[in-house]
């Protein structure tokens, strides 16, 4: 089969087009994929960055977004049958263990991840155990059904959070912040605040339901004479006071962190309400700084840290939302290119000028 790979300890990936089969174990199944998404952690092993390479095995298939038509079954499969069109889910847990057993299976110990411990789906073929299939409805479309997976993290991090009938904050409108504004729409979100740096991300979180959206760039500030730092570099930003004056002084009731960004994460909590809900999803590169005390012991805060999906609450939710016509996902997903020209997907990403890619896999 013709699949992506990461050839060697450096940039980039590489199309082999005679890769072996995946084997199909007695409860596995096997997926013939038509299209697949890319996503942030396949951009920091194409960039082959730290976190990259002391995670990724050299030769690996990457890629865990997908949907595809099952080809195989095995010999101890009965959910499942040839032909049906499915997505499923990246985490494969062990089924054992704490976490595993009491409804937290997507955080279980000895965790695999499609495409970073395992092949993953940037092929014609997968193959996943049959627990992690997910059968798509007829109605969602194969570009949404590709991406499924980073929809979940998002729809994870809203409904954590409660968004219901509250003003809601959503630092970094990347390709899950941008799915979180419609989300936390359709969850009844009253109003919702975006920050970035992008002018037209944010033109667009406005689209899909952002009541005002702030470039929060910042050059950096001037320096004092003396060398030190320039008092306005510790002046509270204009878009904080107004998103106060828009929420009765308080600040909004719910941060959703989507950067991993230290200065939009500090900001955030600086805007949250006294005693409000902070949901953190995005990564920082680097440990860093944060004023703990502050920003949670004293504002009472109630912080929550968002990992992937539920399995399979996460999915049923997802589901009902796409049923129910409540996502605008089609401007988010901006390209679908053949597999063949993966390189121009993940330039397109990197660019900014694409915001979600998804690879059409044509046999």
């Amino acid at each position: 089969m013709r699949a992506l790979y990461k050839h060697h300890a450096g940039t980039e990936l590489k199309l082999d087009a005679a890769r072996a089969l995946p084997a199909v174990g007695p409860r596995d199944v096997l997926i013939d994929v038509t299209h697949a998404g890319i996503c942030g952690t396949d951009r920091h092993i194409w960039e082959w960055d730290a976190w990259a390479a002391s995670r990724i095995p050299v030769g690996i298939v990457t890629g865990h977004e997908f949907v595809g038509k099952i080809v195989r079954v095995g010999a101890a499969v009965t959910r499942y049958r040839p032909g049906q069109r499915v997505s499923a889910e990246g985490h494969i847990s062990p089924g054992t263990g704490y976490n595993a057993r009491t409804g937290n299976a997507h955080i279980a110990e000895s965790m695999q991840i499609l495409g970073v411990d395992r092949d993953g789906c940037f092929a014609q073929y997968v193959c996943v155990p049959e627990e992690n299939v997910w059968p798509v409805h007829p109605s969602v479309p194969d570009a949404v059904a590709a991406v499924l997976d980073p929809l979940g993290n998002a729809v994870h991090t809203v409904m954590s959070a409660g968004v219901s009938a509250k003003t809601v904050l959503i630092t970094g409108v990347g390709i899950i912040g941008l799915m979180a504004v419609t989300v936390a729409k359709a969850a009844g979100a009253s109003r919702i605040f975006v920050t970035d740096v992008n002018p037209k991300r944010l033109e667009l979180a406005k689209r899909l339901g952002a009541a005002e959206a702030y470039n929060t760039y910042v050059p950096p500030p001037p320096r004092e004479p003396t060398g030190g730092p320039h008092p306005s570099q510790f002046a509270t930003p204009e878009w904080i006071r107004d998103i106060r004056r828009a929420t009765r002084g308080d600040g909004p009731d719910v941060l959703l962190e989507m950067s991993g960004h230290p200065a939009a994460i500090h900001d955030g909590f600086s805007a949250l309400r006294m005693g409000g809900t902070a949901a953190l999803l995005g990564i920082p590169s680097m440990p860093f700084t944060f004023d703990l005390t502050n920003h949670v012991v004293f504002k009472a805060a109630t912080v929550l840290g968002i990992n992937g999906r539920k399995m399979f609450e996460t999915w049923y939710q997802m589901e009902e939302l796409l049923l129910g016509g409540r996502l605008e996902l089609g401007e988010i997903i901006t390209h679908e290119l053949p597999m063949e020209q993966f390189a121009q997907g993940f330039r397109l990403m990197q660019t900014g000028e694409g915001i979600k890619i998804v690879l059409r896999i044509d046999h």
